[in-house]
């Protein structure tokens, strides 16, 4: 996933809103959005290459999502999968600090990464690169593929339509969010930060929806956490050139420990 934009504890109504693309080549073998078969516990696509997913939400509330850290010089073997960070999360029962506190010990064992783990109770933010365990106060916050709420271009303009987008209606505009997903315009050249690929693909990659001719966005998904524990999950994606759209929603079983 390249970027992901989240209000935690802002809204009255919902605890958590999500709104996220997912950002891939395009050839990768993906399942869009489902109970699986192995865990039907969890909801999420489906990296069918490692088994894994960059974003999902749990039948318990457990959410967790994934962006990768930008570094391209970065040792490359040896490494375990990023994808299983998070589906490793939602299967787990350990209390989310110490669920990171345990990667913290495993943090070499991993390309650089930023996870959001937790529930509409206590929601964290852990990156093996800044090796922080943060947890989150309510606000409205961004993540691409630097540290959370790192001012690029493209996190300050989604967190910008976020709050827009919030503030319409006491219900959420899904469109709205599906919206702000959507935007293909890339950032003046003088913003772009400087990650070590070159200004062409900084530039290509400063939307918040990308697109080109082997990489880009793959889905974009919509995630509500209501107060009542119900939980909304849109995704879109691009399946062998047609958009597909997947919906469901369901109950909390099981709200949890605060630190669940």
């Amino acid at each position: 996933m390249c970027v992901l934009f989240f209000a935690y504890k802002v809204h009255k109504n919902y605890p958590l809103i999500v709104a996220a693309n997912r950002d891939e080549f395009y050839e990768r073998p993906t399942a869009p959005v489902h109970f699986w078969e192995d865990d039907p516990s969890i909801l999420a696509g489906r990296d069918l290459k490692e088994k894994g997913t960059w974003m999902g939400i749990s039948t318990n509330g457990r959410f967790a999502a994934l962006t990768n850290f930008r570094d391209p010089n970065e040792p490359t073997e040896n490494k375990i999968s990023r994808g299983r960070l998070v589906s490793d999360y939602l299967k787990s029962t350990t209390y989310t600090y110490e669920f990171l506190k345990e990667k913290q010990e495993e943090r070499n064992h991993y390309r650089g990464y930023n996870l959001i783990a937790g529930n509409d109770d206590a929601l964290f933010y852990y990156s093996n690169v800044q090796n922080e365990i943060r947890e989150l106060t309510p606000g409205i916050y961004g993540l691409s593929n630097h540290f959370l709420d790192t001012p690029w271009p493209k996190v300050e303009r989604g967190k910008e339509d976020l709050e827009q987008c919030l503030w319409k209606s006491e219900q959420i505009d899904e469109e709205c969010l599906f919206e702000l997903l959507k935007n293909r315009d890339p950032a003046e050249r003088q913003l772009l930060p400087d990650t070590g690929i070159g200004m062409e693909w900084e530039e290509k990659l400063s939307s918040i929806f990308i697109e080109s001719e082997r990489y880009g966005t793959r889905s974009s998904t919509v995630l509500k956490m209501g107060s009542n524990r119900q939980v909304d999950i849109t995704e879109r994606s691009l399946i062998d050139g047609e958009l597909n759209t997947e919906h469901f929603s369901f109950q909390i079983i099981k709200k949890g420990d605060r630190h669940l």
